[in-house]
């Protein structure tokens, strides 16, 4: 299992589009920054375990299925 990746970038992307929130709205509510979101939607960086958790949580996901994907040998 791979933590954070490609899975990670588009949920977080699109569950943020479909509830039609900005990235600014969206750091706001976590109390990170903007250019936080910007790099955790492009793959540039992940989120510490406990705001992915958060996430999840907001997005109403597992976390499973908000930051893992199996890679080729599981």
């Amino acid at each position: 299992m791979i933590y954070g990746g490609i899975k990670m970038t588009i949920m977080l992307k699109n569950l943020r589009k479909e509830r039609k929130m900005t990235q600014e709205k969206f750091a706001k509510i976590f109390h990170i920054s903007q250019t936080s979101v910007s790099k955790y939607e492009t793959g540039e960086a992940v989120p510490d375990l406990e705001t992915a958790l958060k996430m999840a949580d907001f997005f109403g996901v597992s976390l499973d299925e908000f930051v893992v994907r199996e890679s080729k040998g599981d």
